[in-house]
């Protein structure tokens, strides 16, 4: 039998309130997104620093919100963001994109509190080594990726996570998965991709054989039941890199990923698409 509860009951249920459209960002250097709203819960992504969204509801201690970026839904903790106007939130999602390029950096504001930001960290309203989140002014003086880089830069950036080890939900250089590496490596180089591996397979043309493919091109793989679980960078000479276990380069053959480790296949290939 099957019981359909009603959605407002749920939301009262859980003391959870359709908000009056709340806008936020996140001012830490990574935030947890929890699929329900619980600490308990599994992380399935991460907000990086100065990432902005919209709250879509809210209670005392949860907020569920959606990324301006990729349009993920997920809970953060009401103590790890901060509140930002729908004109801010406007403004931030037409102006010019800048992000961190460093693996690692450090940003302080103007009441000298340091702060680490990770690589693929937001700026935003970046001017000439500051930026702004409300009435706070930043100053950074590190490395910036803002433009629409070429096709061969995406295998440079995706050099800079090699080794990285691999975390369900996470998107940055102390931990990552598979398509967390891939939107993040895309991001850094001016190119948007969707979230999850699935979604990620939803965009760019489909290429027939593995020899149409070129470096930078997206290989993706499925399980048993057919659903997309995976997704790689392909590179020259049959190499793909990929997080599995840890950021890692194996072959690629039309069978799918041959580990180089076990001698063994790892991943079945599904598809190959060009998204630039």
């Amino acid at each position: 039998m099957v019981v359909v509860v009603p959605v407002q009951w749920l939301l009262k249920e859980f003391n959870f309130i359709k908000t009056s459209v709340l806008f936020g960002i996140c001012n830490l250097s990574i935030v947890p997104m929890r699929l329900l709203a619980s600490d308990a819960s599994e992380m399935v992504n991460q907000v990086v620093f100065g990432e902005h969204f919209e709250v879509l509801e809210k209670d005392k201690k949860w907020s569920k919100i959606r990324l301006a970026f990729d349009s993920y839904e997920g809970f953060i903790d009401n103590k790890q963001y901060e509140e930002i106007s729908r004109e801010v939130y406007q403004q931030l999602s037409t102006e010019k994109k800048n992000y961190a390029g460093n693996l690692i950096d450090f940003i302080t504001d103007d009441r000298n509190n340091l702060t680490t930001i990770p690589l693929g960290a937001h700026l935003p309203f970046y001017d000439q080594n500051s930026f702004k989140i409300n009435t706070t002014t930043f100053l950074y003086d590190g490395k910036v990726c803002n433009e629409i880089l070429p096709k061969p830069a995406i295998i440079e950036k995706a050099y800079l996570f090699l080794n990285v080890p691999y975390l369900w939900g996470g998107k940055t250089p102390f931990g990552i998965d598979c398509s967390g590496f891939t939107q993040t490596v895309y991001k850094l180089c001016g190119h948007n991709l969707l979230r999850d591996a699935k979604q990620q397979a939803s965009q760019g043309e489909v290429l027939s054989f593995i020899e149409e493919s070129e470096p930078g091109d997206l290989a993706f793989f499925d399980n048993e039941e057919g659903n997309i679980t995976h997704v790689g960078i392909i590179m020259n000479d049959y190499n793909i890199i990929h997080a599995h276990g840890k950021v890692r380069i194996d072959k690629l053959d039309h069978s799918g990923i041959y580990n180089v480790d076990t001698q063994q296949h790892s991943h079945k290939l599904r598809v190959i698409k060009k998204m630039v």
